[in-house]
């Protein structure tokens, strides 16, 4: 995996949600450097880091082991964001003698219906040989119907110094492998250390019906719920998010 690693103390691994990459959480990992190592990585067919031919939580969880045995890292703690937080928990599920704690923002550790056929067929639709310059590629993606703020997101992962312009990320694959990135295969597993979860206010991602599913997985799982948010709480009040996720782990004594 493609990583940055700044900050000094104990070891966090922060892990970016689908269309990301190792600079979206970065106001989170800047605040957690203060008093710990930090660890940001691109996940597979994302950024800079390899391209796969699957999105399978199980190997994406495997991924981030091998960088902890790369780097002789024995036991972490993990943050993550939506699909993120899937594979933060993932690890967690599998791998737990590795793990110290967990936050997973925005996100519960169930199958979600698809909604981002929009998103997927936009990227799909996307001429990159008519594309000279970001604000070209914003007009297209404009004019499919993918909105403003969305949009700019997903630029980041396009690489504008190739000719023709490519992208970082692996359209195909996260296209045809978005039923696995939706999915959650750990029924019957459990994580009995602590791990804090993060809800936008505004969002769906995370609710109450997902309780019964979060604690049969996670039986010591705290919540948090940041008032006014949406699916990008990060975003848009890092401030308490980042006061959340440190609180946490200076709490937890890790």
């Amino acid at each position: 995996m493609n990583f940055s690693r700044f900050g000094s103390g104990k070891p966090v691994v922060i892990v970016h949600g689908l269309f990301g990459n190792l600079d979206n959480l970065k106001s989170v990992a800047n605040a957690l450097s203060h008093f710990r190592e930090v660890i940001c990585v691109d996940v597979r067919n994302h950024g800079d880091s390899p391209w796969a031919e699957d999105m399978e939580y199980e190997n994406m969880a495997q991924d981030v082991i091998q960088l902890l045995d790369e780097l002789k890292l024995d036991k972490v703690d993990l943050v993550g964001h939506s699909m993120g937080g899937k594979i933060v928990m993932s690890c967690a599920l599998l791998y737990p003698d590795r793990i110290n704690a967990v936050v997973a923002a925005d996100i519960a550790p169930v199958t979600y219906t698809p909604h981002h056929g929009d998103v997927l067929q936009a990227l799909a639709n996307l001429d990159l040989h008519k594309v000279k310059n970001r604000s070209d590629a914003l007009k297209q993606l404009l004019a499919d119907g993918i909105d403003q703020g969305t949009a700019q997101f997903i630029l980041k992962n396009m690489d504008f110094k190739t000719k023709p312009v490519s992208w970082k990320m692996n359209v195909q694959v996260l296209n045809r492998e978005y039923g696995s990135i939706t999915s959650w295969p750990f029924k019957g597993k459990s994580y009995d250390a602590p791990i804090l979860f993060v809800k936008g206010e505004l969002s769906d991602y995370l609710t109450r019906e997902h309780r019964p599913e979060v604690l049969e997985q996670f039986p010591h799982a705290q919540v948090k719920i940041i008032t006014n948010t949406s699916h990008w709480l990060h975003a848009e009040k890092p401030a308490i998010f980042n006061k959340l996720v440190c609180d946490f782990l200076k709490k937890e004594g890790l």
